[in-house]
């Protein structure tokens, strides 16, 4: 019997143990988590009334392995999407609310009417953002940061009062930073093949948007953000009750990873054998404080800087691209209050704050009103966003200080002088990885050097995608590179 180690038991880490499961059922599979719990990330308190995500609260419908993973779950009909009958965000400018325009198109407005009327944009910022148009692409060798060509197309205003906001919004991340190629690569071909982003999403208008049904589906149309009834802490506790036969172990930390030979038939003696025959190479998993574990594969589905440590005597290269993947950390802060309490209607779901406002909060989530099953009738529920890249430090504030922060920003803005009815503060340090300038020429490195450890695969937020399907699919590749490689090992050697 072969034996997996997957360690890391957040998302992609639960995927991979449970596509494993499927497609490899003789193998005997040991989940490794450092934390008490499983879900990583996802944390959902539910406590009189209120659901209450700590991390994530939704995931896209239109990247498939979000939804998909649900539908074999038996999840599909627990799914809500986003309220549809309030469809409103806001952006703040000068400490005053503004509606985001509508008929935005991977990050770039693509309706002339709603920026024409808005007043986020200042006269000349729209007239900036017309003269795209007009502006030839620019040859490039080599990446570019999601600012630099943002402003270079559409100008610095609509970069930093629009953009900058809803890009924080995914990567709470520092657009002068962030790589394009590695963020919205479709930015950069819409200019290439388009001439300009303006006539590239008139032609994508005219085409009309991608439609949120697949075959699968049977015709049913999706929200585009979508929502177990009780949290997507179900995904979760779905994923755990299908892997009975999997060993878990929590509170248990892994010390490294290396390469475990394995004995000669002839000789006895320690061989490295060529990748693909006989009985492989093995790996060998050391936990603290000193327990050894033998494995014909292992999976590191956890955040790069923990895997850099752990195949650090294995590969230092691939331990010093692992490093270069900086990470933000943040803090999530929940309150609940009476609608009586709140003097603004929440007619929204919330609002962005764009880094030139220069305040530590970098969102608001009007949770009641984007789900209004998750808080009792008659009651809000509010969600701040603390912390960006740069400003990591804020999270480490004591609790009553988080609060406080929160508890101004809606004085301000909503109006709310009451205490809270409850809330909740999460923090997470080094959690968002920062896909910077240069993020696919390490990537480029990992699966170089990857591939010269075979049975050693890799999956989590830092590769590929930071979203919930993006984890799954990435946990999921790796179970099936497993399952192959496994496959291999099984096979007769050449003669």
């Amino acid at each position: 019997m072969k034996r997996v180690i997957i360690v890391g038991g957040g998302i992609a880490g639960l995927a991979a143990a449970y596509r494993l499961k499927q497609s490899a059922p003789d193998a005997s599979i040991t989940l490794i988590e450092s934390d008490s719990r499983l879900g990583g990330k996802i944390v959902t308190e539910r406590v009189d009334g209120f659901v209450i995500e700590g991390g994530p609260d939704t995931f896209l419908s239109y990247k498939p392995r979000g939804l998909g993973l649900c539908r074999e779950l038996g999840l599909e009909d627990r799914l809500h999407g986003t309220n549809q009958k309030i469809r409103r965000t806001f952006v703040m400018r000068n400490g005053k609310l503004y509606d985001l325009p509508e008929g935005l198109t991977g990050l770039i407005p693509s309706r002339f009417g709603p920026m024409i009327k808005t007043g986020l944009i200042s006269p000349w910022g729209k007239l900036r953002m017309g003269l795209d148009y007009f502006i030839p692409p620019k040859s490039l060798n080599g990446d570019e940061s999601l600012a630099q060509f943002v402003e270079r197309r559409l100008g610095h205003e609509l970069y930093e009062r629009m953009i900058e906001p809803l890009m924080s919004g995914i990567y709470a991340g520092d657009g002068e930073q962030l790589s394009l190629a590695a963020t919205f690569p479709q930015l950069r071909q819409t200019e290439l093949e388009h001439g300009s982003l303006v006539k590239g999403m008139l032609v994508a208008k005219r085409k009309q948007a991608r439609p949120l049904t697949r075959p699968e589906d049977g015709g049913k149309k999706w929200a585009a953000f979508l929502t177990p009834t009780t949290g997507l802490a179900e995904i979760v506790e779905a994923l755990q009750a299908q892997l009975t036969g999997v060993e878990v172990r929590l509170s248990t930390r892994v010390k490294k990873i290396q390469p475990s030979p394995q004995p000669s038939p002839l000789s006895g003696e320690g061989v490295r054998p060529s990748p693909f025959q006989g009985e492989g190479l093995g790996m060998r998993v050391d936990l603290e404080p000193g327990e050894t574990l033998q494995a014909d594969a292992v999976i590191l589905a956890t955040p790069a800087y923990v895997t850099a440590e752990l195949i650090e005597p294995l590969d230092p290269e691939m331990a010093t691209a692992l490093r270069g993947i900086p990470y933000a950390s943040t803090a999530t802060v929940s309150v609940a209050y009476p609608l009586s309490d709140i003097p603004r209607p929440l007619n929204g779901y919330g609002y962005i704050i764009p880094r030139a406002e220069g305040r530590s909060i970098l969102a608001c989530t009007w949770t009641s009103t984007k789900f209004p099953h998750r808080a009792p009738e008659g009651y809000g529920l509010i969600r701040a966003f603390i912390g960006r890249a740069g400003l990591d430090d804020v999270i480490n504030a004591p609790d009553e200080d988080l609060l406080q922060m929160v508890r101004d920003e809606l004085r301000e803005v909503l109006g709310i002088t009451a205490a809270p009815l409850l809330h909740r503060i999460f923090r997470w340090p080094k959690a968002m990885p920062q896909y910077t300038i240069g993020h696919l020429d390490r990537l480029a490195v990992i699966d170089r050097r990857l591939a010269d450890h075979p049975g050693l695969f890799v999956a989590g937020n830092a590769y590929g995608g930071i979203g919930l399907p993006d984890c799954i699919a990435s946990g999921e590749q790796a179970a099936m590179q497993t399952v192959i490689y496994l496959q291999r090992q099984a096979a007769p050697a050449p003669a």
